[in-house]
């Protein structure tokens, strides 16, 4: 069954297409559809529609390419060419977009009719012109967005691409079908900014140099140069500002700069004839590969490799939704070079605006690498994490600016020893486990007798306390000037969770090191013994925070799912059949998991307004996709039933059609219709869906699983 922008996902266990199978034949299996990213008029001609659905390429060094079907700028991290020029951070935009005109009548391009193919939204929220009344088709091959434009009886179709591990964007014009010549120009509108930023006209001057092939556009001394190059179009230097670009979505977002400037300094000319194609090149480097045909070879070659290396660790073939996932996975995945390791690796939280945080890297590190075969990245993001140690913590994030890392999180650090716990047990690798075993048990020692921002273990009961006044460190971490909305002081359910899980694990490494397990294991009967302590009878599930400044916190959020869902959970089986029930009821959805109950006083279910009002919502009832992972393991790990466990994902699936095209985004309205807001694509939330895929594929293959 074929599915025109959409995502089926079936649960017909007689559906005999494409089924993911397991190896004993009495289980009950289900099935995933094929899925095509294609849409037609019915979404590229419906200027709302096309404008919500975002495309992305990224190139593994930081750098991304991203825009809207329509070809609408509606975020300023929207444009052809961000280049990461301290890998991966440093993302400057150098090449915001090309406005297309083609001039044709099937036989001389001369005399024939004017055909804009672009969209701009001015200051006043007029669109002009209407060039996706041209755009016949749009679809995804890979991760590469393809338009195609009907002129009269001509098809022109367009792709984007990135080159791997450098910061080049190729954007290719196909003539596919016409009944003579085709006259395409093309306004280039470059910038130089921060991603972060918004531009308005200034003093800039451009200092153009003509290139073999094109132009070196510098618009300072210090500026890294744009070379904008083409295999075969006439290119000619311009210079003029084109104000008040309106940026939608950052209108909506409440930003305060919602308007931007950029220079139209390039004029592009071609005329293609039946077959032919011409390629425009942007990039921060003189030598980019001017051959597009080998260039995208390469790129749809590198995809390729990606699906064969997951596709290695399964003997079913993958479903088309899984296989998407992990081209998804691949864009989070960047370089990180460090003193001790040229080719270290990190994960970016999420696009278009974090960078990489130490949390999202290591929570989302099972999906993203071993489930799809790249347990080299894994090891590489291990080792690079662990040079950065420092008092037992790792960093919470690298900042987009300067090279000092912040270090204000209690949970990144026991989601590393996790990591490396799933990493082991995924490769068996003894020698990694040594070489970082030391750093582990300095990590373990420091939260003993306390670190950075009043963390440290309660003798009493063996918890973690952790929190101070003023400084957020749970992923529930907004803080608005010098409010931190959801401040968690005190010892935090899921904290003592991954404190737990730690020195399980440790015993664990121990032995396999050949060191003496005993401290570990008695420590962790104390802390499980402690842990009795977040159990409220009278609710049926945890308390958020124990002994906070106010006394126990028992808000019904997501975070004790942790304490069922790691390896190694410190509850008897009752209470994590109570909480999943709890959970279920009252913060399940079809796009994840709530992040407050909508009982509580203080739910917010809209995603909305200014950053305040936003930031508010966001741990405040704001769904989050990634939570759908604990939520599913922690189901499996009570009710044994992975075919019932893993449905309660598959509406998330819907979402690689929607919003971050190919991709899972951050978050969703805590109230129905749920729409998709934040991140077009979120690193935890692709990982979680690739990882508890895989665990629950796994659990129906075991002779001991339970339909």
């Amino acid at each position: 069954m074929l599915c025109y922008g959409r995502v089926i996902i079936s649960h017909n266990p007689n559906d005999e297409r494409e089924k993911i199978t397991a190896s004993a034949p009495h289980k009950k299996v289900w099935s995933m559809s094929p899925i095509l990213f294609d849409f037609g008029r019915e979404i590229c001609g419906f200027l709302p529609v096309a404008e919500r659905r975002e495309w992305l390429v990224t190139n593994g060094i930081g750098g991304f390419a991203s825009g809207t079907i329509a070809g609408t700028l509606t975020r300023r991290y929207h444009g052809l060419l961000f280049a990461a020029l301290q890998p991966p951070l440093g993302r400057t935009l150098l090449l915001t977009k090309l406005d297309e005109t083609v001039e044709y009548d099937g036989i001389y391009p001369e005399s024939g009719r004017f055909y804009p193919l672009y969209n701009n939204r001015w200051a006043n929220g007029s669109v002009e012109p209407n060039g996706h009344h041209h755009l016949n088709r749009f679809h995804l091959e890979g991760t590469t967005p393809v338009w195609t434009y009907a002129i009269a009886n001509a098809l022109l179709e367009k792709r984007v691409w990135m080159q791997p591990g450098a910061n080049t964007t190729y954007i290719q014009y196909k003539l596919v079908r016409a009944t003579g010549p085709l006259a395409l120009e093309a306004k280039a509108f470059i910038n130089y900014r921060d991603y972060h930023r918004t531009t308005i006209m200034n003093d800039w001057e451009l200092d153009v140099t003509e290139v073999e092939h094109g132009l070196r556009l510098q618009l300072s001394e210090t500026a890294v140069p744009l070379y904008l190059l083409s295999d075969r179009a006439e290119m000619t230097p311009q210079f003029d500002w084109h104000e008040d670009f309106l940026l939608r979505v950052e209108e909506y977002r409440g930003q305060r700069d919602v308007q931007e400037d950029h220079i139209y300094a390039a004029h592009l000319r071609v005329v293609l004839r039946p077959g032919e194609s011409m390629t425009v090149i942007a990039s921060a480097s003189a030598d980019a590969n001017l051959n597009s045909a080998t260039a995208y070879a390469a790129r749809q070659a590198y995809e390729a490799a990606l699906v064969a290396q997951a596709q290695a660790l399964y003997p079913q073939p993958l479903p088309p939704p899984i296989r998407q996932l992990v081209l998804a996975a691949d864009q989070f995945v960047v370089q990180r070079p460090t003193a001790a390791d040229a080719n270290g690796r990190s994960i970016i939280a999420g696009y278009h605006w974090f960078s990489d945080w130490g949390r999202d890297t290591m929570i989302a590190l099972p999906g993203l690498t071993l489930t799809t075969g790249r347990t080299a990245a894994a090891a590489s993001v291990l080792r690079t994490y662990a040079q950065f140690v420092d008092m037992g913590m790792i960093p919470n994030r690298f900042p987009d600016a300067g090279e000092r890392p912040e270090y204000n999180t209690v949970d990144a650090t026991l989601w590393y020893v996790e990591a490396i716990r799933a990493y082991h047990a995924a490769t068996g690798d003894d020698d990694l486990l040594r070489e970082l075993y030391p750093v582990l048990t300095q990590i373990i020692e420091w939260h003993q007798r306390g670190t950075r921002y009043n963390i440290y273990m309660d003798e009493k009961d063996g918890l973690l306390h952790a929190g101070e006044e003023g400084v957020q460190l749970t992923w529930m971490d907004v803080k608005i000037n010098d409010w931190v909305v959801t401040p968690r002081i005190g010892k935090p359910v899921e904290i003592n969770a991954l404190w737990y899980n730690a020195l399980c694990n440790m015993a664990a490494f121990a032995q396999i090191v050949g060191d003496d397990a005993t401290p570990y294991q008695q420590l962790a009967a104390k802390v499980k013994a402690g842990y009795g302590r977040f159990w409220n009878e009278a609710m049926g599930y945890c308390y958020d925070v124990l002994d906070g400044p106010d006394g126990h916190d028992g808000s019904l959020r997501p975070n004790q799912l942790f304490a069922i869902s790691l390896p190694y959970s410190p509850l008897p089986p009752a209470q994590q059949r109570s909480i999943v029930d709890a959970v279920a009821r009252h913060l399940l959805t079809p796009h994840g998991l709530r992040s407050l109950s909508p009982d509580d006083a203080t739910y917010i279910g809209h995603y909305g307004g200014d950053q305040r009002k936003r930031d508010e919502a966001y741990h405040q009832g704001t769904v989050w996709g990634w939570l759908i992972g604990p939520f599913v393991s922690a189901h499996l790990r009570v009710y044994q039933d992975p075919e019932t466990a893993f449905s309660y994902a598959t509406p998330l699936f819907y979402n690689l059609a929607d919003h971050g095209l190919g991709s899972i985004g951050e978050i969703f309205d805590g109230d129905p219709p749920f729409t998709p807001r934040g991140c077009i694509a979120q690193a935890w939330s692709v990982a979680e869906l690739l990882r508890i895929w895989q665990e629950t594929q796994a659990q129906a293959a075991s002779p001991t699983a339970v339909s």
